[in-house]
């Protein structure tokens, strides 16, 4: 058994995003070949609601999936075909954007805001697949306990506890939080792309002390090991998918395959054809 070793370190940094929000930027456009399927990463933690009550006004997505996941606070969703909703604490939102979609989410002043948004680049051949959008409540999501680890699988299995399965590429998503001096071995498959986030609290990996709000990727193996301080606790959210290997166009919020995609789909939004019914 081959031990996953570290590879590359990003500590996320200080961003302005939507309206206003402030958020922790940790993964983003130069970070794609490293972290393919992985597009984008988005942190974020704070008490203060003047930091996010601005939120993300209507915008446009095409080509990715967006994952949500809130550990504490509430957002509220709606968009273009009529979908509307809130995301609360402990759950999240899997949102297809396919072949297009007008969203808005707006954070609520509700204490705390902690958690993240992950963007998934979709294959070439499901780019413009029908949007839709999976929510993964509590309940949906498997739980299961290593020593002094909590795991909350979101998306795909740990042992005998199972998530959701997604639709269009199977990302792997577990929630941990390590108690003091916890350490846990996890599990990864050979060919996939495997990263974990620091949420909250620092790791000691391979010896080497990460600091909380960082991205590390690992280089290939069978599992890879973390552990909390000996005096504080770690809250890391784990990632795993299989990389695409496929030409990536990026602009705004939209990611498609080629140039020629990109500027379509910004000519259909400025033509109000951009959604496909």
């Amino acid at each position: 058994m081959k031990k996953r070793t570290i590879k590359k370190i990003i500590r996320g940094q200080r961003a302005t995003d939507g309206a206003g929000v402030r958020l922790v930027r940790v993964i983003g456009y130069h970070d794609v070949e490293d972290f393919d399927p992985f597009l984008m990463l988005d942190s974020f933690d704070s008490t203060d609601p003047s930091d996010y009550i601005a939120g993300f006004p209507m915008h446009p997505h095409r080509g990715i999936e967006t994952i949500t996941y809130l550990i504490s606070g509430k957002i509220e969703h709606e968009d273009s075909l009529g979908n509307k909703g809130t995301i609360h604490a402990g759950e999240s939102q899997w949102m297809t954007a396919g072949s297009g979609i007008l969203h808005q989410e707006m954070p609520k002043d509700d204490g705390r805001m902690l958690g993240f948004q992950l963007w998934l680049n979709l294959p070439r051949a499901e780019k413009m697949t029908a949007p839709a959008y999976l929510s993964i409540t509590p309940e949906m999501m498997g739980h299961a306990t290593k020593e002094k680890a909590d795991i909350r699988v979101l998306s795909e299995s740990f042992e005998d506890a199972a998530g959701v399965t997604p639709a269009h590429i199977p990302a792997t998503i577990y929630d941990i939080a390590l108690s003091e001096g916890g350490k846990i071995e996890l599990p990864t498959k050979k060919d996939e792309t495997v990263f974990v986030f620091l949420i909250e609290g620092n790791a000691v990996i391979d010896g080497q002390l990460i600091l909380s709000k960082s991205a590390v990727l690992f280089e290939e193996g069978d599992y890879l090991s973390v552990s909390a301080e000996p005096d504080s606790a770690l809250r890391m959210i784990f990632f795993s998918g299989k990389p695409l290997h496929e030409p990536i166009a990026w602009g705004g919020p939209i990611v498609m395959n080629t140039r020629e995609e990109l500027n379509l789909a910004f000519d259909e939004l400025d033509r109000g054809t951009f959604i496909k019914r």
